[in-house]
């Protein structure tokens, strides 16, 4: 039952991130559901006139639906925080942990939760070291099929499948194109499934896994956002056991980065059932496809319900 006390939302949506038009979606999609529960709703894109505004009006709470650097590396966060105004999802600290993919695998294993091998790599250290060296000293290392990704970012921008050697200068230029520090990881072969998790005042909850099928074989941007492109299966088609597995990685990995409210965390299964962290949201899609609507359908969860849920949460926990 949620607390109905506060009747004033500003939803944030847009910024000057690569998931700009990511981020306009959910924040229209958050929009609307909290609308049909009879909520106040402004809808407004973050900008220099932003933080006055927000002074001025003292709205009851702040749902960040933003995407990318613009509402995930805890610096508006921070800023709401000075302000006093109670926002929906993880604190600026928590927030910054989980935003560097690096940093966050190393919070995520020291908490026993198993992560493929990697290496994170500057750009700076191939003009100074040499491309080729470095690359040759990588691939003794991690043999097989890689996964290059930028160190910070989301939707699966300037992320490159490496099958062989000969193509891992190309990912690396891709990775380093959004973020000047890039991800070398070890590619588990396995079943991708996502894990939302929402925590509506009483602890942390695991919703059903989702299965992802993309259509072309590759997880991509395109896939992400483009209807048709990939099988998603709410729930993922894996043993009980296993399932049960993945919700306790997720939920570890949730509480070892100190997040609230709401997040995503990524994990492959591998033919053994073993359960590896990838990487965890503090903000997830809220689009017509993304997983995280996907996920409270399967559950049998009322979005709009929940929406407003995590918004009363969201201001208990500041009061």
């Amino acid at each position: 039952m949620t607390d109905t006390t506060h009747r004033s939302i500003v939803v944030l949506a847009g910024g000057l991130s690569h998931e700009r038009d990511v981020s306009l979606r959910s924040g229209r999609r958050v929009s609307d559901s909290l609308s049909q529960h009879g909520i106040s709703v402004v809808t407004r894109d973050p900008d220099a006139t932003l933080l006055a505004d927000l002074s001025a009006t003292r709205p009851d709470v702040i749902w960040p639906a933003l995407h990318g650097a613009s509402g995930e590396d805890g610096a508006l966060r921070g800023l709401l925080d000075y302000l006093g105004i109670p926002y929906v999802g993880s604190t600026a600290d928590a927030t910054r942990l989980a935003w560097d993919k690096p940093t966050a695998k190393v919070v995520v294993q020291r908490a026993g939760v198993p992560t493929p091998r990697s290496i994170t790599l500057p750009r700076d250290t191939f003009r100074e070291l040499g491309a080729s060296a470095v690359l040759d000293v990588i691939t003794a290392e991690l043999t097989g099929p890689l996964v290059v990704k930028p160190a910070q970012g989301g939707s699966a921008q300037g992320v490159s499948i490496v099958d062989s050697v000969d193509d891992l200068p190309r990912a690396m230029v891709n990775a380093y194109t959004y973020f000047d520090v890039a991800l070398i990881e070890q590619k588990i072969v396995g079943t991708e499934v996502a894990v939302c998790i929402i925590d509506t005042g009483d602890g942390p909850v695991a919703l059903p896994a989702i299965e992802i099928e993309p259509v072309g074989g590759v997880y991509s941007f395109e896939a992400h956002y483009t209807a048709g492109e990939t099988r998603f299966y709410a729930p993922a088609r894996i043993a009980p056991d296993v399932a049960a597995r993945v919700a306790e990685v997720a939920i570890a990995a949730h509480a070892a980065l100190g997040l609230r409210h709401i997040s995503r965390v990524d994990i492959i299964v591998d033919a053994a059932g073993t359960p590896w962290f990838l990487e965890a949201s503090v903000m997830p899609g809220l689009t017509e496809t993304s997983l995280f609507p996907i996920a409270l359908e399967a559950a049998g969860h009322d979005v709009g319900w929940v929406y407003s849920a995590l918004a009363d949460t969201a201001v208990r926990d500041h009061n």
